[in-house]
């Protein structure tokens, strides 16, 4: 959930009573608070400078240290013109900071604080802006520790690391993206990927802008990977070093280990590296995975695992990443991935369903009077294409307000068909609206997504804000309603909350709608959710107000 969060990154003092508060506070909970500052700096890469709008001036922005059961206070104050996401929130989705879904954007010189209390999460999150392409540089990671004295239940590493993967553009973002939109086509993609803002030594001038992590022979390392990239699915590996799974989304899983792995935008993976290889200096790389006629930049963005006491002159080696469009690995890779099913992290999957929902994910392409051949690439789920509302939904919602949305998203296409066939290159026009589905609270939900071939097949990393979820099934090919299900996992399925859709395929997710209040699901590719591939669940409140949606803040943005 893409939020505002704020740190204590105001001074190195600051910094580090904040982090020393994190390592040696009383088993009670903590309050943390940070401040942000969103504002416009000059930053170059790849021999470009550009200003780009950040936070306190950090690119990435500051990590957020909390531990679960800590309260969080992350005020944003904008000096730019922009608005952000990175937590569940239970009952409290005017912390969630989505654009127009659960408020209206921080006007430049006004502030908003984001009051969230963290329950039943622990791991790695990110925080991200929420409004137009903002993410492209508006980013950072939220680590929540185990309550204390509460272990890991893996290795208990040396020390630990982030590794944010992203996308940099020579050009202003915004400009790129109204070029596109005025041709109805994809706007430029980036000019370099980048590990913690920095591209590494295979882009020009880029020497210097190269992440470095220093370890120790025979130590273990926890590296906490996100991918903020806006539009790429990634793979990431680390040259002669093994790489063993142990979190995804903030939920701890069975290890296993791996040569890469791959990661969706909006995913968070934690890897568990031992330092155990001959000392000396070891690419770590990054580059997309992408398995549909669908051109990317894929170009690879490297860092360097350095030991200790080897100097930098020594040329280091490159992973072997897998192919581009290595479709065998990345099924197989996923198919691993498996809740750690405890009894102390249980997997509590809905065994009964009260609500089955089919939506087909499809690009299309509708008229557009500005574009300039007339028409523009459009996406749908259910054929129709998601239009955003000049007033927060969850407001509209809370307030009773009229005529802001509707409840009647169909639970199933308007049309079957071949879904996954040839590729349909006719009628493809969509329906425009905001239509939202509404789910009885506490009731259980299966969700089907289906990928179609409308244009083209293609992976899509499906994000719901307010929930994880379990990931049941997963398929190639049309799903099959009779035969599917009884091959589904209901014992030990990953939970979480962004899932990659395979090209061509379908998964099928599980969750219990007990958040009540508005929850934005959407395409995590910035450019499809962009053509409108996103939708909102508008979930009821259960009977008593410790089961409704909190009232508004006094500073929430007015629209």
């Amino acid at each position: 959930m893409a939020k505002h969060n704020s740190f204590c990154w105001g001074s190195s003092a600051l910094l580090f009573l904040c982090l020393v508060g994190f390592f040696s506070t009383p088993a009670k909970a903590a309050l943390k608070t940070y401040q942000f500052n969103v504002q416009v700096k000059n930053v170059s890469r790849l021999c470009h400078s550009k200003p780009i709008v950040t936070v306190n001036g950090m690119f990435p922005g500051p990590t957020v240290y909390a531990r679960e059961g800590d309260t969080l206070l992350v005020n944003v104050t904008n000096h730019a013109q922009y608005n952000m996401h990175g937590l569940k929130q239970y009952r409290n989705g005017w912390a969630d900071g989505p654009a127009y879904i659960t408020q209206c954007p921080i006007k430049t010189g006004h502030s908003y604080t984001y009051n969230t209390t963290i329950t039943g999460q622990r791991g790695t999150l990110w925080w991200h802006a929420h409004i137009f392409w903002l993410r492209a540089t508006v980013y950072g990671a939220i680590v929540i520790l185990p309550k204390q004295g509460t272990g890991f239940p893996f290795l208990q590493p040396y020390k630990e690391a982030n590794i944010v993967l992203g996308e940099w553009w020579n050009n202003d973002v915004k400009e790129v993206v109204k070029q596109g939109n005025k041709l109805g086509l994809p706007p430029n993609m980036s000019d370099a990927h980048t590990i913690n803002g920095k591209p590494g030594p295979l882009f020009p001038c880029s020497e210097k802008h190269t992440y470095a992590l220093e370890v120790e022979q025979g130590k273990t390392y926890l590296l906490r990977i996100i991918n903020a990239a806006l539009n790429d699915e990634l793979f990431f590996a680390v040259a002669g070093h093994n790489l063993t799974v142990v979190e995804i989304d903030a939920v701890y899983t069975k290890p296993f280990t791996s040569q890469a792995i791959l990661i969706a935008p909006g995913q968070t993976t934690n890897v568990l590296v031992q330092a155990n290889q001959a000392p000396g200096r070891y690419f770590m790389a990054g580059r997309p995975f992408m398995d549909a006629p669908v051109s990317i930049d894929n170009k690879t963005a490297t860092g360097i695992l350095q030991y200790k006491g080897i100097p930098n002159t020594v040329q280091p080696v490159l992973p072997q990443l897998p192919a581009l469009n290595n479709t065998a690995f990345a099924l197989s890779f996923n198919a691993k991935l498996r809740s750690l099913n405890t009894a102390q992290f249980p997997a509590n999957v809905p065994l009964k369903v009260d609500r089955h929902l089919f939506y087909t994910i499809g690009l299309g392409i509708n008229q557009c009077t500005t574009c300039l051949n007339g028409t523009q690439l459009t996406a749908s789920l259910n054929n129709i294409t998601f239009v955003m509302p000049q007033i927060g939904l969850l407001q509209a919602h809370y307030l009773n307000t009229k005529g802001v949305f509707t409840t009647d998203f169909p639970d199933r296409p308007p049309t079957p068909f071949n879904y996954t066939g040839a590729p349909l290159t006719a009628n493809l026009g969509t329906q425009l609206g905001t239509r939202l589905s509404k789910l009885a609270f506490n009731s259980t939900v299966e969700l089907v997504l289906q990928d179609t071939n409308l244009l083209t097949v293609e992976s899509h990393p499906f994000h719901l804000h307010g929930y994880n979820f379990f990931v049941v099934g997963t398929g190639v090919g049309n799903f099959n309603p009779k035969k599917d299900p009884a091959k589904y996992n209901l014992v030990d399925p990953p939970e979480r909350n962004t899932i990659g859709v395979p090209t061509g395929g379908w998964v099928a997710l599980r969750f219990r709608a007990d958040n009540p209040g508005v929850w934005f699901m959407h395409c995590h590719l910035e450019l499809h959710t962009s053509w409108g591939l996103k939708t909102a669940f508008v979930v009821g409140n259960g009977k008593d107000s410790d089961h409704s949606v909190l009232p508004p803040p006094t500073d929430l943005p007015p629209c």
